[in-house]
């Protein structure tokens, strides 16, 4: 049986793979040990990789952003939620590039942005409670 897996450490490496608009870089649990694995082209002092990180049976790749559709989803649902009378407009900054830059000053405008991290940091736990569960994964509470 794996141990558990701290849920700080958890976000931490979802925090990695998800920085810059995720895809960069990697994180990796291993499923004996419960330890977390980080690759990146441009960060040097990590730990060395094991060789077998390919075995998708030993090791969960830690999921990003996008992985748990967490992105413009959430950022509509917020709107949705806290933010009715703006939703058209927020909806349409999603269509067009550098939608998050633009939505996060619209917010900071509204005096939002704390509420919005507060939300945004809530449902990132909540997907990662939830991935967890999905993968048999147990949460050190610790």
């Amino acid at each position: 049986m794996p141990p558990p897996v701290k849920l700080s450490d958890l976000m931490n490496a979802y925090l990695f793979v998800s920085a810059n608009g995720g895809g960069e870089q990697e994180a990796f649990l291993c499923r004996e040990s419960g330890k977390i694995y980080y690759c990146s082209n441009e960060i040097e002092k990590l730990d060395p990789l094991p060789e077998d990180l390919d075995d998708d049976q030993k090791y969960f790749q830690i999921p990003d952003t996008r992985t748990l559709d967490l992105g413009k989803p959430l950022a509509l649902e917020f709107a949705r939620q806290f933010m009715p009378a703006d939703f058209d407009d927020i909806r349409d900054i999603f269509n067009r590039k550098g939608a998050f830059r633009q939505f996060k000053a619209l917010l900071t405008r509204k005096g939002a942005l704390d509420k919005w991290h507060e939300f945004e940091a809530e449902a990132e736990e909540q997907a990662l409670r939830e991935w967890c569960e999905i993968n048999s994964i147990d949460i050190d509470e610790t």
